[in-house]
């Protein structure tokens, strides 16, 4: 007899399993499918290039460029670029500035009787020398910021140090570090 139910409670147990699993495959499924979209094309970077550059002009580059792609999409820099003072391989930030200068030049030397010129001979610009409109050759200095600097020079006296530019209205430290390598205080 204990056989019998055995068998018996076996039989019923496959039975359900066997309605439930048919019960599962014949059912509809729940829910609502998952779409996966491609992730958005990132904008394209914005990057103005000046100097000593084939081409100057603002231009559209690929998110993840560098420096040299910059040039190289600006027609190259020009033989008088001075490269050594920007870093080629700095990756691009939207509405970033490149600016090559030219190689600095040698300035004549004074003859007698003259007076000496605002470039040294490191052909740097002699901050506490220079007039507004050799200001304006910096990178980033327009006609006001120049005459912003000569009037407070003229105000308070000469620079004692390039830091002091921090003094001038329009001029914070991130101007100071662009300007700062073109630049001597004698």
């Amino acid at each position: 007899m204990r056989a019998r139910l055995e068998t018996l409670l076996s039989g019923v147990l496959f039975g359900l399993l066997a309605a439930g699993l048919v019960l599962l495959l014949i059912a509809e499924p729940r829910g609502s499918p998952v779409t996966l979209r491609p992730p958005p094309t990132p904008e394209p970077l914005r990057i103005h290039v000046s100097g000593a550059v084939a081409t100057p002009g603002v231009y559209l580059m690929p998110l993840g460029s560098i420096v040299k792609d910059a040039l190289a999409a600006a027609g190259g820099a020009l033989p008088e670029a001075s490269l050594e003072r920007i870093n080629l391989a700095a990756r691009l930030q939207d509405g970033q500035q490149i600016h090559v200068p030219p190689q600095p030049t040698l300035a004549p030397s004074p003859g007698p009787g003259t007076v000496e010129p605002a470039a040294s001979s490191a052909g740097l610009l002699s901050l506490n020398a220079a007039t507004a409109a050799q200001l304006e050759t910096l990178p980033g200095i327009g006609p006001v910021l120049a005459q912003n600097i000569v009037t407070y020079r003229e105000a308070h006296g000469p620079f004692a140090r390039l830091e002091d530019l921090l003094r001038v209205p329009g001029i914070g430290p991130s101007k100071l570090a662009q300007i700062e390598p073109y630049l001597t205080l004698p």
